[in-house]
């Protein structure tokens, strides 16, 4: 939670992967160390968190046995996509599940789920799932039953390195039909659109809204590969940073270039899609 108690701009963004520790361990490499969560609920898949001061968190997800069979993005897990779901967090679920309804949105639950951490204190809230598939393109719901520290708090590696949280989710999609259909959800106007010749997309970013569309500039790319393994799913996410100078001491870095009015550098993780920290 941040330290006005205000819900932060994303609740978290998945990064899945055939192997946990391999997940964290790549993490850990660029000096973002994880901490282990846990297992959920559902008796399959298990995490690591990256947690924000602002009450954000990355959270690292697989099967607790390689090979099963996965409720939540089996595909991107078995499939070793790295970035594939964000939720937002809402103080009303049931009040924000029927709005998004209202919209011609297919949503189903709110439902209740649980994960013990490794230490026993049962965490416990509610979801939502958007769209066609979860948090894939629109964000699914969460509204929490028990303190949010329960779930998260700021990873120690991430104290004192100036990073504050997720600011943007960067959604791979293959054309931007979908603009009008987020614009309604999040109740803003039209996106800004750029060609972005480095990240190999045309990006359509909304303003007051978390989240940037990317289509491919052409056929090959990286993110034209990527739709066709996955279809459409987050390819990047962007961090924010109070102290871009201490942030670039302590996480290791690749180049900068622009992204819209700013800009981004991008975090060098051997795991498929981006990590990027904006400023």
């Amino acid at each position: 939670m941040s330290e006005t108690g205000a819900l932060p701009a994303v609740d978290h963004a998945v990064v899945a992967g055939s192997d946990l520790d391999a997940l964290a361990a790549a993490f850990a490499d660029v000096g973002l160390e994880t901490e282990y969560g846990g297992e959920h609920s559902n008796g399959v898949t298990h995490n690591h968190t990256l947690g924000f001061a602002d009450g954000s968190y990355l959270e690292l997800i697989s099967t607790v046995e390689p090979g099963l069979e996965s409720p939540w993005w089996n595909d991107p897990i078995h499939g070793d996509a790295g970035p594939c779901a964000w939720a937002l967090p809402v103080a009303d679920i049931g009040a924000e599940t029927d709005r998004i309804e209202s919209l011609g949105v297919p949503v189903e639950g709110p439902a209740h789920y649980t994960r013990e951490r490794p230490d026993g204190v049962t965490i416990e809230w509610d979801l939502t799932e958007v769209g066609e598939s979860l948090g894939a393109t629109l964000p699914f719901l969460v509204a929490d039953r028990t303190p949010r520290e329960y779930r998260v708090t700021e990873s120690e590696s991430v104290a004192g390195s100036g990073l504050t949280g997720i600011e943007e989710v960067v959604v791979g999609v293959p054309d931007l039909a979908a603009a009008e259909r987020f614009a309604s959800f999040f109740e803003v106007d039209p996106p800004e659109r750029t060609d972005h010749e480095g990240f190999g997309a045309t990006l359509a970013r909304f303003e007051g809204a978390p989240v940037t569309l990317a289509a491919p500039l052409s056929e090959g790319s990286w993110l034209a590969d990527r739709l066709d393994r996955f279809g459409p799913l987050p390819c990047a996410y962007l961090l924010g940073s109070a102290d871009p100078v201490t942030t670039a001491e302590r996480v290791d870095l690749a180049g900068r270039e622009g992204w819209f009015d700013g800009a981004v550098r991008w975090v060098d993780l051997d795991v498929p899609g981006r990590v990027g920290i904006l400023g």
